[in-house]
């Protein structure tokens, strides 16, 4: 997910990832560096941050309008990034009580079944697509992910095959789309601007589609 080395800390793994979803800019507000200060003393990892800062940046996209920032400021991720420590927290202490609870259905197995539900929708209302959604709904019910990033591939993955199946006008609007959206993209990484592109480029396709924010 990172794109920084290994060695990098929290507070760069966190800068790092919010610009590159937000598209544009170099250094964080001195409040936002208050937040990513706060989020780091948690001690939660990395990857529960990002999480809820990428459930932030899809919400803002889908119901952007065209040439609006994705988001203004990390703090309009707190709301979602503070969900996702909660949730982390609760699954934690969770595992710690062993059989005393009732398992309860994981962040990334709801968003599985979520979207193994909209695929069935999607073939209703999109029947020249009905043949490829099926064999995605199946390769879906292979595994069920467990983690984070086996998510996002899965996820990845359906988007970038429907994307495939449009025609090609359709897809040429979608990647001029997802390209022209990068207003720094001068002051970017390289791997910064795939990164900012791609994410575009999938919520593209979902709001084509009407996949909604699952």
């Amino acid at each position: 997910m990172s794109l920084l080395p290994e060695s990098a800390s929290f507070e760069e793994l966190v800068h790092d990832y919010f610009l590159a979803l937000r598209g544009s800019g170099l250094m964080l507000s001195a409040l936002d560096t208050e937040l990513v200060t706060a989020w780091a003393a948690a001690g939660v990892p990395f990857e529960v941050v990002a999480r809820g800062i990428s459930r932030s940046a899809e919400k803002a996209l889908w119901d952007a309008r065209p040439g609006e920032p994705v988001l203004r400021s990390l703090r309009a991720c707190r709301r979602q990034v503070e969900a996702e420590i909660k949730r982390y927290r609760e699954r934690a202490a969770g595992a710690g009580e062993g059989a005393r609870r009732p398992a309860r259905r994981t962040f990334e197995e709801l968003r599985h079944a979520q979207w193994t539900a909209a695929l069935a929708q999607l073939a209703e209302a999109e029947p020249a697509l009905a043949p490829r959604l099926q064999g995605l709904r199946a390769l879906l019910a292979r595994e069920v992910p467990q983690d984070f990033e086996r998510m996002r591939a899965q996820e990845t993955l359906v988007s970038l095959v429907l994307l495939r199946a449009l025609p090609f006008p359709e897809r040429r609007v979608l990647w001029r789309t997802a390209s022209g959206a990068d207003s720094d993209a001068g002051f970017m990484s390289a791997h910064a601007r795939r990164l900012s592109r791609r994410f575009r480029l999938l919520m593209a396709v979902r709001r084509r589609l009407g996949l909604g924010d699952t």
